[in-house]
Formats: structure tokens, C-alpha cells, sequence
């Protein structure tokens, strides 16, 4: 099943010769690149809902929680940390 992680900006870099937007994401205590392209609007500390490593959209802090407590009750945070490494 493909899921949208949601995760937190801790840093944004623009590359200026490509014109791409990556950003540094914290996925619950695992750092990720992700493609910042599609949402222009997100600022560090935004939390963003993440697929294939592109950001799709902006969600609250609120919103970010439910679905880690949600992924935390499937026992699905240790997937995510294996697929990181």
C-alpha cells in the first residue's frame, strides 16, 4: 500500500543552476531528502505529507501527530526506519 508520510522541515536548500528545492525532513526521528517542487509555500518547521519522496502538500502540526500515532499503533514507524538505511 503507497502512503503519504507526513514530516517536518528542518532545512530548505535551492539549487540555483536547476532550479530545484530540496529540503532536509524529519520523519519521527529519521532525516529524508525530499523534493520541495510542489509546494512552494512550505517554510522550515512546516510539516509536510511526503510520497516517493516528493512533498505534496502542507499540513498542520495536529494533523502530522494523528497519522505518526496512527503508523506508531501499526507498527509501521520500524518500516519506515528500515527502508531509511
Amino acid at each position: 500500500m503507497c502512503l503519504a508520510i507526513p514530516g517536518k522541515i528542518l532545512r530548505i536548500q535551492e539549487e540555483q543552476n536547476l532550479g530545484l528545492r530540496r529540503g532536509k525532513v524529519d520523519f519521527g526521528g529519521i532525516p529524508r531528502e525530499v523534493c520541495l517542487d510542489y509546494t512552494p509555500e512550505a517554510r522550515v518547521g512546516d510539516y509536510v505529507l511526503v510520497h516517493v519522496g516528493f512533498a505534496l502538500t502542507v499540513v498542520d502540526e495536529h494533523e502530522a501527530q494523528r497519522v505518526f500515532e496512527a503508523l506508531r499503533q501499526l507498527d509501521q514507524l520500524e518500516e519506515l526506519q528500515s527502508s531509511a538505511t
